[in-house]
């Protein structure tokens, strides 16, 4: 592995421990499993230090290392056999505030399409714009997923409501 020379051990182990939540979420959103995730995580990292382009602002690095998770995890949800997910309580653990876990939990139940969208809108505080750049879509589309999911969670909140 040929590594990037321009950056530091510092700033590698900062950007580590900055983003390593944030990349574990958005990976286990799409992927499920822990293991999977975790995997998705390293992926994402390697490829900062062996090809990343050079950033505009933090902001640019943030957005590049979220699409490359995806994509990876995309990927990884093509050509791996999954194995089981794991309990959602195991989220807990991932950095997720405990005000949010509820909705990441009902969000986790959606659509791999709605489940990116509504985790980088509602969780991880992005526009519609900036998803739009981040997974490669337009950002009417994202309007139309982050539509889409609150349909699918109002009809999950309903049927739980039912007696």
């Amino acid at each position: 592995m040929q590594r990037n020379q321009n950056k530091s051990d510092a700033e590698i182990i900062e950007l580590v421990e900055k983003y390593t939540s944030l990349i574990f979420r958005v990976s286990y959103c799409i992927l499920g499993n822990r293991d999977d995730a975790e995997d998705a995580v390293q992926e994402t990292f390697l490829k900062y230090l062996t090809k990343s382009p050079e950033f505009e602002s933090e902001e640019h690095r943030k957005a590049w290392l979220i699409k490359v998770a995806a994509n990876i995890s995309k990927n990884m949800m093509m050509f791996r056999i999954r194995r089981d997910t794991l309990n959602i309580d195991d989220v807990k653990n991932i950095g997720i505030r405990e005000n949010d876990f509820e909705t990441f939990e009902l969000i986790m139940s959606l659509p791999v399409k709605h489940k990116i969208v509504l985790t980088l809108y509602y969780i991880e505080g992005y526009k519609c714009k900036e998803i739009a750049d981040i997974i490669g879509i337009s950002e009417e589309a994202v309007r139309k997923r982050l539509q889409k999911g609150r349909e699918l969670l109002k009809k999950s909140l309903e049927s739980e409501e039912l007696p």
